[in-house]
């Protein structure tokens, strides 16, 4: 049984990202949402920092999504690991996803994942920053990982909610956050524009 509608005037959404994680986690809280991914070149820009980068990439991932056109509010959202002010994106290659392992191996690093709703011509922001901590690692567990597939596509070269579990001793913040989608705040960016969630058949 569903949850009252209450007053909120829409029963779903458009995600714009490809994300299989995002959507899983949409589907957690019970979002109804069709999926139209968008393709911007996500370079960052120089003296950038990590968290202006994060937010400035949702917001555009939000716009283009918006500028398809439709009705529906536009959900997006962009994930960066950091240490300091160096940005881990999606690895190139092997080589690269092992060097990113090999930094974050054994001290810790903070995850920031900027989320982006459009709807009639605004968009509203929110961020979560959380601090996630590794054991120490050789290059060869790193490469190892690596030949399994997992890394690839992943901000930091790993995913909490897979097998890279295993090199994380600690967590302060989202773990959804962390997974790519941080559920608190997307929750309260949906609920002020009106976006019913809690639905048993999102």
């Amino acid at each position: 049984m569903n949850f009252p509608a209450l007053s909120m005037p829409y029963d779903r959404i458009r995600l714009a990202s490809a994300s299989p994680r995002r959507s899983q986690l949409l589907r957690q809280i019970g979002v109804a949402h069709e999926v139209r991914p968008v393709d911007l070149d996500e370079s960052g820009r120089a003296g950038e920092s990590p968290r202006d980068y994060v937010l400035r990439v949702a917001r555009e991932k939000a716009s283009a999504g918006a500028a398809m056109g439709g009705d529906l509010p536009v959900l997006a959202a962009d994930t960066v690991v950091s240490i300091g002010e160096e940005i881990f994106g999606k690895p190139r290659d092997e080589n690269d996803g092992v060097r990113m392992l090999v930094a974050l191996s054994g001290g810790s690093h903070d995850v920031l994942t900027a989320v982006a709703l459009a709807k009639e011509g605004r968009i509203e922001m929110a961020i979560s920053e959380t601090r996630v901590t590794f054991r120490a690692l050789s290059e060869a567990e790193c490469r190892n990982y690596w030949a399994g597939g997992e890394p690839v596509g992943k901000a930091g070269a790993y995913a909490i909610q897979g097998f890279g579990a295993v090199f994380i001793t600690r967590i302060e913040g989202s773990y959804s956050g962390v997974m790519g989608l941080p559920l608190c705040e997307t929750a309260a960016l949906l609920d002020a524009a009106g976006v019913r969630r809690w639905q048993t058949s999102a």
